[in-house]
């Protein structure tokens, strides 16, 4: 409904069309009329005093500026965004009944606020800094120790390979930080949205452009910069540390496995004659000759005793390896000092012996000594390292210093122990929602989870549906009536699904493919961002304004998608320069850009007619695709022999049932995937409502179940091997005949009952966004003995398994449905590997970001090739039907939108040329050949 304070004219302007066509047919008179309206000046003032009249409403007075411009203050002290302030004084003035004003008067007054907020904002950072620490911020300005770069570059381009010499660059820097003497507390200053926007400035600013903002703007980002950079450092001189240890053992693991195969060689001889002389003493029972005359014939003694020898030896070392590890202590011994000085450690537990251990360390290591105190700590010591560390009562000082290394990376990485000045590695309680913030919720019965808050409740709904799910699929079980499942003293066997595609949708899926039209790259890029405003997404980091050069802003989208890099697409690009490019993506791209583009792509193709034919849009599958590294990526890259001997990364991904993926992120190749699982499902940024999600059994994990269950998610992953997996009761003294191989035990109900809060409130802070499942997750299984929430969070997710579980014998389309998503997601990787395809397809970016930038790109424009594919096969499938074939959705579904034979991803990139369809889209091949006809 048109209202009076929605269009409120100026003499000299027109009201929007729409609204003349109503007023013009209430009125019986024409748009054109308008023209007429007002000949008479007091006209539209006369008017609009009787329209507020009857409205009931008041004109815009002069002191409802000085509301405005409150209200606008206190917006901008969050934001730059001039829509969110104006909205707000809209808001306002309509709660109010005050007829708005002009447009232009919102505007002047959001300006003047917002230019007021930034200011206040800088001053805010900036306030009560001494002489001493403006002085500091100024030098970082100034040339540094590396000759042509100042201290500021320097800093920021700090090493993030693992290596001794690369830590001790990152402590030096660190060093020099916190010689800035800025106290971290002054972020807190200032709203936290106005400082992560300075923040984001200050990592991207060069030290010419600082020098030239004045002097209460260039120092309140200076003292951002400093913040970040102590807090960034911190983390990455932690995080060196921890894979440098995961290194050490590695190459440990490699050592031991090379002399193993050595050593096989070696123990076949013995093995001849230890044969030799076994037939010799069983030969030797039934004759008079005394053996060890015989053995000394054949053999001879000396080689009797030099086969023992060597047996002693080839079996003297440890099953574990960890004497392997030992043998690394010069590397250990090269980072441990410094490392271990440069850091201040906490602990939840006072006295925590870890924290001892490391005093004792630092006291040697300052005072040059070679030797251990009499005395020291060896509580924190787990059984198989206490017999490397003591021997004979005496303590091994190498083993001792490894040990402590070792088992402080271990603590950190749960969170026992934590870093001062560390965002990554906090205290466990760090991490979750403030406890009375919590306890309100609980008090409140509003707790963000899907289970009923009361610990009772919650556990006779789930032993009562167990038990009946028991019952019912034991009875099947025992009558064979599990659909192609059998289950009986022989054990489980589940037969392979068909996924047969019939010849009919092979033969519709290539003609319909052959009806798609031609098309580069470049021109895909600019017709969906005309369909679904993605571009609008890559907004300024200071103003929050989408991007003027849009030719730039998708170039450097498709030099991250292809692989390509910034540079080399400058060379292949008509028009655009490197220093053009390289503005573009520090100022309007970044991680939370690519997500909120990449959510436009996905809610456009979600609620397109075609995109059902797929899936009900409520399932998901996430899987990861390995990427190897090489060159100057090589030093950030993990190893896992499930992909080789090549170094890489996963790009983790999650794709919906239809097609589409909402979803990525870069983890280490060594990582497990299951901590990531749940990340995807809550992260994202689209409308997708996901109901349940699928993934390999790598994702499997009791805890995942459990987390899913509270957070009102269907877990369905695929799992290898079901029948070596346990089922478990709620009621221990319940029988079913048909599971008695598979049953592996009850319930821990205690442990759930007794951390049943702590449940709640891990779920509450992973649900609100306080905490991420994936950081929580890994911090839990970091616990070198089993911890209390991590063990309720099993048991809850062991009845959720097996409930799972009973389904999935039960259920043929379950099992249907979980094959069918993840082998979209799958076959999405294909077509992702195609867009990829530069620098053969390695990954050579040596920083994190910049890897998760080519992740994202590659996500958004395999998104892109996808909805635009999605669209194109619709159109395709209805000129078939016009021309009288009768298309089955169900063969049509088998044509699935990851084509790329049709598009050109390589050759030069021609971003003036793009060409747009005059009518909205462009015609099928079809068409176009009888066009031409």
């Amino acid at each position: 409904m048109l209202k009076l304070h929605d269009f409120c004219n100026r003499a000299d302007e027109t009201p929007p069309i729409a609204m003349l066509a109503l007023l013009a047919e209430q009125l019986a008179c024409t748009v054109n009329d308008f023209s007429l309206y007002a000949d008479r000046s007091p006209t539209l003032r006369e008017h609009r005093a009787q329209a507020e009249a009857w409205l009931g409403m008041r004109p815009f007075q002069i002191p409802d500026r000085r509301t405005l411009f409150d209200i606008a203050i206190n917006v901008a002290a969050s934001t730059d965004r001039g829509e969110a302030i104006v909205m707000e004084m809209v808001r306002a003035m309509r709660e109010n009944n005050v007829t708005l004003p002009a447009s232009d008067t919102f505007e002047r007054i959001a300006l003047v606020a917002r230019a007021r907020a930034r200011k206040s904002a800088y001053a805010g950072i900036a306030r009560g800094l001494s002489a001493q620490q403006k002085d500091n911020l100024a030098g970082l300005l100034g040339a540094g120790t590396v000759p042509g770069r100042t201290t500021l570059t320097w800093l920021r381009e700090y090493p993030e390979a693992p290596s001794a010499g690369n830590l001790a660059a990152v402590i030096d820097r660190l060093e020099v930080a916190r010689g800035l003497s800025i106290e971290p507390d002054r972020a807190r200053t200032i709203h936290a949205n106005r400082y992560a926007v300075m923040a984001r400035e200050a990592a991207i600013m060069s030290a010419q452009h600082l020098s030239r903002l004045d002097d209460v703007r260039r120092t309140a980002t200076l003292c951002a910069f400093a913040i970040e950079m102590e807090a960034a450092l911190t983390d990455a001189a932690v995080f060196m540390m921890e894979k440098m240890i995961g290194s050490m053992f590695r190459r440990a693991e490699r050592t031991r496995t090379e002399r193993l195969v050595e050593e096989a060689g070696r123990l076949k001889e013995i093995g001849k004659v230890y044969a030799a002389l076994g037939r010799l003493l069983i030969e030797g029972r039934w004759k008079p000759e005394d053996p060890r005359d015989a053995i000394d014939r054949e053999i001879g003694w000396p080689i009797i005793e030099r086969s023992v020898h060597e047996t002693e030896l080839l079996t003297s070392g440890g099953e574990d390896g960890l004497e392997d590890v030992l043998e690394r202590y010069p590397m250990v011994r090269r980072f441990a000092p410094s490392f271990l000085a440069a850091f201040s450690f906490r602990a939840a537990k006072p006295g925590d012996p870890v924290l001892a251990a490391i005093v004792v360390l630092n006291d040697m290591y300052s005072s040059n000594r070679r030797t251990l105190p009499p005395n020291v700590p060896l509580g924190f010591l787990r059984v198989r390292w206490r017999k490397l560390v003591l021997k004979d009562g005496i303590v091994d000082r190498r083993a001792y210093e490894i040990a402590v290394v070792v088992h402080l990376r271990e603590r950190l990485a749960s969170g026992a122990i934590w870093v001062e000045g560390s965002r990554a590695y906090r205290t466990l309680s760090d991490y979750l929602l403030p406890k009375p913030a919590f306890e309100e919720m609980l008090a409140e019965r509003k707790v963000p989870v899907a289970v009923d808050v009361t610990f009772t409740a919650w556990l006779d709904e789930r032993r009562q549906r167990l038990n009946a799910r028991m019952a019912e699929v034991n009875r099947k079980a025992l009558n064979g009536e599990l659909p192609d499942a059998v289950l009986d003293d022989s054990g489980l066997k589940i037969s392979p699904l068909r996924n047969a595609v019939p010849d009919d949708a092979e033969n519709l899926k290539a003609q319909i493919y052959s009806l798609l039209p031609r098309i580069r790259i470049t021109d895909l890029l600019a017709e969906v961002a005309v369909w679904t405003g993605f571009g609008d997404r890559f907004t300024h980091v200071r103003s929050g304004d989408p991007p003027r050069d849009s030719a730039a802003l998708m170039a450097a989208i498709l030099a991250d998608a292809t692989n390509l890099g910034l540079a080399r697409m400058a060379e292949s690009s008509q028009g655009l320069t490197h220093a053009r490019l390289i503005w573009t993506a520090q100022w309007h791209i970044r991680d939370e850009s690519y997500a909120a583009a990449l959510a436009s792509i996905v809610d456009y193709h979600h609620v397109l007619p075609h995109s059902a034919i797929w899936g009900p849009g409520t399932g998901s599958s996430s899987d990861g695709q390995f990427y190897r590294a090489g060159a100057k990526g090589e030093a950030r890259a993990d190893y896992n022999a499930k992909y080789g001997s090549d170094s890489g990364v996963l790009f983790y991904t999650h794709v919906s049932d239809r097609y589409i993926p909402f979803h990525n992120k870069v983890i280490a190749a060594n990582a497990g995937e299951a901590a990531h699982v749940i990340d995807g499902l809550l992260d994202h940024e689209s409308q997708l409502d996901i109901k349940e999600h699928a993934t390999d059994t790598a994702g499997a994990v009791d805890h995942v179940f459990g987390l899913c269950h509270l957070l009102g998610f269907r877990f369905a992953p695929r799992i290898r091997d079901l029948s070596e997996r346990r089922l478990y009761t709620l009621t221990p003294a319940a029988e079913y005949a048909a599971f008695n191989q598979l049953i592996g035990g009850a319930i821990n109900v205690k442990a759930i009952e007794d951390d049943w809060k702590e449940v709640l409130h891990l779920a509450a802070s992973i649900r609100t966004g306080t905490v991420s499942a994936s950081v929580m997750l890994k911090k839990l299984a970091g616990y070198s003995r089993q911890n209390s929430l991590s063990r309720a969070l099993r048991e809850i997710g062991r009845v959720e398994r097996t409930l799972f579980m009973l389904d999935w014998l039960d259920d043929i389309d379950l099992r249907r449905r979980t094959n069918a998503n993840l082998n979209k997601g799958e076959a999405r990787n294909a077509l992702a590997r195609a867009v990829f395809f530069n620098r053969l397809g390695e990954l050579r970016d040596r920083t994190f970001e910049n890897q998760r930038h080519r992740a994202s790109g590659l996500n958004l424009v395999s998104a892109a090739i996808i909805l635009w594919n999605t669209v194109y096969l619709g159109r395709a499938a209805e000129h078939l039907r016009n021309q009288g074939r009768d298309i089955d959705d169900m063969l049509l579904s088998h044509a699935a939108p990851l084509g790329w034979e049709h598009i050109s991803l390589t050759g030069d990139y021609l971003w003036s040329d793009m060409k747009l369809p005059e009518d909205g889209f462009r015609p099928l091949r079809t068409q176009n050949r009888q066009s031409e006809a």
